[in-house]
């Protein structure tokens, strides 16, 4: 098969270990800067013109869209869907994941275990927006942030209120989160694979941090989920609408509690952590879905 990874560098190692599984099950892998490729539109048929070629001949892709690129690069996915081109992340569910809010709110329909949010337009009562979501200590994030960042803990209420009046000065969208004190800065990043875990780690954010990003100096161990946190990742992942995604839960009194759905989860620091060759996961994926 010949397969496009989306991807604005090659030596990532999600990108490298993508190709390596790719070729070592006989395929052909091309790295394609989405940025780069040009969305041409016309009643014969939609194309996608790159370098000094057309893209032609691709049976699927497996897209890696940076969150500050979403809207190009979901436009690039939807392309070659639009060329019968399997894409084992389908663009709606990229941009579903991509937008917190819209994300929790697909989630809850789903009756899916969520810590309790708000969001509003800027309300002025402040007040009640941090009791609405339970009071002192509560998580601020802001709606495009990522990898942790953008993301406050305000431990009392009045940082709580002044953190709020500041954000909403800045004209700047966040959601108010209640604080899971029971996960004692932990959570747990489940990594799906067409309706499966396939693996399973749990960060732990360094002294005094109460963020567990890999990113941000965070430790990582696998880790056998149980049966309800099994389910609730793969809930989550469908609920979504993706093929493959990282699901990252807490674990709580009242049980697993999603925090987020990624659309691009990384590959190395889950395969470091369980062993598991996730890179040949998703190229069976691919296998299984693509007919020939």
């Amino acid at each position: 098969m010949k397969i496009g990874i989306l991807s604005r560098n090659a030596n990532l190692y999600s990108t490298r270990r993508l190709v390596e599984a790719a070729t070592l099950k006989g395929h052909e892998a091309h790295v394609i800067d989405h940025l780069r490729c040009n969305i041409e539109i016309e009643q014969n048929g939609p194309a996608l013109y790159y370098g000094d070629n057309y893209l032609t001949g691709f049976d699927a892709i497996i897209p890696r869209i940076g969150a500050s690129v979403t809207f190009y690069g979901t436009a690039v996915v939807r392309q070659f869907e639009m060329m019968n081109v399997f894409s084992v992340v389908g663009s709606r569910g990229i941009v579903h994941s991509r937008d917190k809010l819209r994300c929790l709110q697909v989630l809850s329909k789903e009756g899916i275990g969520l810590p309790k949010t708000v969001f509003t337009n800027y309300s002025k009562n402040v007040k009640h927006v941090v009791e609405s979501a339970g009071g002192a200590p509560v998580v601020l994030k802001l709606l495009e942030g990522t990898q942790g960042l953008g993301v406050v803990l305000a431990e009392n209420e009045n940082a709580a209120q002044s953190v709020l009046e500041a954000f909403n000065g800045l004209r700047a969208r966040v959601i108010v989160q209640e604080f899971i004190k029971e996960a004692k800065g932990a959570d747990i990043r489940a990594f799906i694979v067409d309706g499966e875990v396939v693996g399973a780690m749990k960060r732990q954010g360094k002294p005094g941090e109460f963020r567990s990003n890999l990113h941000r100096g965070g430790t990582s161990q696998m880790i056998e989920l149980s049966t309800e946190e099994k389910y609730t990742a793969i809930l989550a992942a469908k609920a979504v609408g993706l093929g493959v995604a990282g699901v990252d839960l807490l674990q709580s009194e009242r049980g697993p509690l999603v925090l987020e759905v990624n659309s691009s989860p990384g590959l190395e620091g889950i395969e470091k952590a369980t062993g598991v060759d996730i890179a040949g996961k998703i190229l069976s994926y691919i296998e299984r879905n693509v007919k020939r």
